[in-house]
């Protein structure tokens, strides 16, 4: 068991300048080096309006269309959602990459619209989302203690979601931001994971996202993981066989959650199933780097339950933090993400220290 990490003292600096490295606790009970996390760009959104029956004056030119109304992948989106709301109404296109999302209404509802951009091409993204949909009928049956979007039509084979549009803002706005949400927006976001960590939906209505001892053959066979890391995480693994897995959200980052007036929303369901306890935590322990008090107030509550929840809790921050370095430790890094990329190498020789001492006390 570690003991919890005391707040590092605020250093100060001038304004503009980029942050020292500085040493400090994390609620392993270990100490590591700081880092910068790297920010990505912000997309905005596009005014995004259903083409009008053109009507000819004479000497009137034609109206052009807008760039948006040209894409033919946002066109495939709206015939797809016109099938299943006929009454839809977009307004507003919020982002046209491997998702497309449009925000507008149907009836006088405000709903948004997600749709994979080519389903036929992108398997892997056709399985997830068929995920995502199920899920959120699940949840139309057996409601969960946690704020989520209301669906209000799918559609399986197409690969389209139509659900209520909740007002907030993004906890954050990149993946591993550089400003972390208020501490007391921190304390909403982690009291409702935990609320949702908690419950117990009926058995077989949702299955179990991660294969753990495949995962950590496969980080092995990349070489993220040496031979003493799988015999660790594999000793820690064969201590929790009895163990009772939790329900958890699955990619529980902050750009997945919405802060509403009513308190957090969560969004994106794709991963939600069965784990072991603690992998909610173990994300959100690695993407909040920033905040030293919320990674001290994760780890507390992994530890909470004994020795068996933080063997757990490791595990998952083992394998999250593998699957992060072989997402952004990719040639042509920019100086943002070489900076990112070190700083994960750290956490993970960090929590490999608190794997071994984890092993050494059993």
């Amino acid at each position: 068991m570690y003991s919890p990490a005391l707040s590092p003292a605020p250093v100060a600096r001038p304004q503009g300048a980029p942050a020292a490295p500085l040493r400090r606790r994390t609620g392993l009970g270990l100490r590591e080096p700081g880092g910068q996390p790297s920010a990505r760009p912000t997309h905005g959104a596009q005014q995004l309006r259903r083409p009008a029956p053109a009507v000819a004056r004479p000497g009137a030119a034609p109206r052009p269309e807008t760039p948006v109304q040209h894409s033919p992948q946002v066109r495939a989106v709206l015939a797809h959602i016109s099938r299943i709301a006929p009454a839809f109404v977009p307004r507003q296109l919020l982002q046209d990459r491997r998702h497309v999302l449009i925000a507008g209404t149907s009836g006088r509802t405000p709903v948004v619209a997600k749709a994979l951009a080519r389903p036929g091409e992108d398997l892997d993204g056709m399985e997830r989302f068929q995920r995502e949909i199920a899920a959120h009928r699940a949840f139309v049956r057996h409601r969960p203690p946690v704020r989520l979007p209301k669906l209000v039509a799918a559609d399986t084979d197409r690969c389209v979601l139509l659900m209520e549009r909740v007002p907030g803002r993004p906890a954050a706005r990149e993946r591993h931001p550089s400003d972390t949400p208020t501490p007391g927006e921190v304390r909403a976001i982690v009291g409702a994971i935990r609320a949702l960590n908690l419950w117990r939906p009926p058995t077989g209505v949702f299955d179990r996202p991660l294969e753990y001892t495949r995962e950590i053959a496969r980080y092995h066979a990349l070489g993220l993981l040496t031979d003493r890391d799988t015999s660790d995480l594999q000793q820690l693994l064969h201590g929790l066989a009895h163990q009772p897995w939790q329900f958890c959200h699955g990619d529980a980052l902050l750009t997945n959650v919405l802060l509403a007036p009513s308190g957090p929303v969560l969004v994106d369901w794709e991963q939600a199933g069965w784990y072991l306890p603690g992998y909610d935590l173990a994300l959100l322990w690695t993407v909040m780097a920033g905040d030293t008090g919320a990674r001290r107030q994760l780890s507390q509550i992994a530890q909470s339950t004994g020795t068996l929840g933080r063997d757990a809790f490791l595990i998952n921050l083992i394998l999250v933090l593998m699957r992060e370095i072989r997402l952004h430790d990719v040639p042509g890094a920019g100086e943002e993400q070489r900076i990112l990329i070190r700083r994960l190498h750290e956490d993970a020789a960090l929590a490999r220290r608190a794997v071994r001492a984890a092993v050494g006390t059993r």
